[in-house]
């Protein structure tokens, strides 16, 4: 894992404020992209930091933007509520199925989580009451944000409220990692039968990071009904889990500002590659990330940390 500091934020940040200068047109999709980002960081906890695989992570992210879509579709309005509410309940569902979840293996927490996920999908869609089952939930409003900063068409207030969000996620996972407990999760990746030696509590480490990337999860997934005024089944689909992982891997997992640039990258290879061909876009997708095997070892991050020491070694 490789520990970052927060100065490698800092560039990001402007990154995003200059795109919303440079390309008010895309307001829409830097936010679908800002989202992504926070996602892909909760997921990463898990696969970058502790080290567990999952396969149904999208369970949170469906939570979470239900979550906020059924309350806002009852009265409760206020966006900061929604996603308060919405990182509560994930957070709690994540909690309870960690007893499940800590134990075993990669393998058995793939198939785990994989049930998990089809489990919580069929449940969806069978409470359409709740949910909508396949047609989603739309009927329902957002208030403005703190009462002042409404929704608008041109999506100014979705940008700057989603880049708010992923900022102070980033903050706080970089404070993490560098905390005890973030050098202990990285001490249960690196070498998980050894940490109980040493004293630590690996089951309850884990069960720890499970709750807070579930929490996390169901923050972006809550974002992202918000801001689209949309909450529906493929949310919740494996499709989701599977994409999340991909970001990760593309970026270079245990890399905060890595994840970021591999959630934005496929975020925005995805979004091009649909719009030049609405058929085939999947098959450039495949091309890429087997192509970034090869070429990205360690992902984005990892290429970036290679070419410094050779750009050092030949100073």
């Amino acid at each position: 894992m490789r520990l970052v500091r927060v100065g490698a934020g800092l560039p990001l940040l402007l990154l995003a404020v200059a795109g919303y200068f440079l390309f008010p047109e895309y307001l829409t999709l830097f936010t679908s992209l800002f989202i992504l980002s926070v996602f892909a960081l909760s997921y990463d906890l898990l696969q970058g930091h502790a080290g567990v695989v999952s396969l149904g992570h999208a369970v949170f992210f469906g939570t979470g933007a239900y979550t906020a879509a059924i309350l806002a579709r009852h009265g409760l309005e206020e966006p900061l509520l929604g996603l308060l509410a919405a990182l509560l309940v994930s957070a709690a569902l994540a909690l309870v199925l960690t007893r499940i979840v800590v134990v075993g293996n990669d393998l058995t927490r793939l198939l785990v989580t994989l049930g998990v996920g089809f489990l919580v999908f069929e449940a969806a869609n069978q409470a359409r009451d709740l949910t909508g089952g396949a047609d989603g939930l739309s009927d329902f409003t957002m208030g403005p944000v703190l009462g002042l900063f409404r929704f608008d068409f041109a999506g100014e207030t979705a940008f700057f409220y989603s880049l708010a969000v992923l900022a102070l996620v980033y903050f706080f996972l970089w404070r993490l990692a560098g905390s005890p407990f973030g050098l202990a999760l990285r001490g249960i990746r690196e070498n998980v039968r050894r940490m109980p030696a040493i004293g630590a509590p690996v089951r309850r480490h884990l069960a720890t990071a499970y709750t807070i990337s579930g929490g996390i999860a169901g923050l972006a997934g809550a974002l992202l009904a918000q801001t689209s005024n949309f909450a529906s089944l493929d949310m919740l689909g494996f499709e989701r889990s599977a994409e999340v992982m991909m970001m990760a891997t593309l970026g270079g997992t245990g890399s905060i500002p890595g994840v970021v640039l591999g959630a934005t990258g496929l975020g925005y290879l995805k979004d091009a590659l649909s719009a030049m061909s609405p058929k085939y876009w999947q098959l450039g997708i495949g091309i890429v990330l087997m192509l970034s095997v090869f070429v990205l070892r360690g992902g984005i991050a990892g290429a970036f940390t290679a070419l410094l020491r050779r750009l050092r070694g030949r100073a």
